[in-house]
């Protein structure tokens, strides 16, 4: 099964289930250093990261490979009126990305990895901004995720690859196999 269909599955199964989608916890915590501005959410799946931001002032590009998905970001979006653009978007066709050079306050990204984005990323965010990435790593306690190593952070590769940001969050949750970074560019 091809990655569009299989995700297009997964979340048609989730929104006849009527699962709404919450935005990640840790995200929510940090919430104090959020005032709002221009952000991207990318592999947003059903929205509730964006949802959870345009509440907060932003406003949001939202790109995943699923039309269901995006469908239903649209549609929350419209009915509660928030300023959230959601496009289908596949983030592994690295010539067209939507990250144009200092365009947002933040980018979000979580339980996607692609290592060839980092560097789109971190140039497509201000002076000032901010990045908050949330994924699987390789963790010796949770081993068996059904994800594959290709799909999971090294430990600490998150704290080397923004290492030259400042680093207000960062955790490596052994029990739930899970890596959170959360950082601010500044200039040297």
């Amino acid at each position: 099964m091809d990655t569009k269909r299989k995700w297009n599955q997964k979340h048609k199964e989730r929104v006849n289930h009527q699962e709404v989608p919450e935005p990640n916890a840790r995200l929510k915590d940090l919430s104090a250093y959020l005032s709002g501005g221009t952000a991207i959410d990318l592999a947003c799946g059903l929205g509730g990261n964006s949802i959870f931001l345009a509440r907060l002032n932003y406003q949001i590009q939202a790109v995943d490979i699923s039309d269901v998905a995006i469908k239903y970001v649209k549609e929350q979006a419209d009915l509660l009126d928030l300023a959230i653009n959601p496009q289908v978007f596949d983030l592994t066709e690295g010539d067209h990305l939507p990250l144009k050079a200092s365009s947002f306050d933040l980018a979000v990204m979580t339980y996607y990895l692609d290592r060839s984005l980092f560097l789109p990323v971190k140039n497509s965010i201000k002076q000032n901004g901010y990045f908050f990435m949330e994924t699987f790593f390789q963790s010796q306690q949770k081993e068996e995720q059904g994800v594959s190593n290709q799909y999971k952070l090294k430990p600490q590769e998150l704290l080397s690859e923004f290492g030259d940001w400042k680093v207000l969050f960062y955790e490596e949750n052994e029990q739930e196999g899970r890596q959170t970074i959360f950082c601010q560019k500044v200039s040297g």
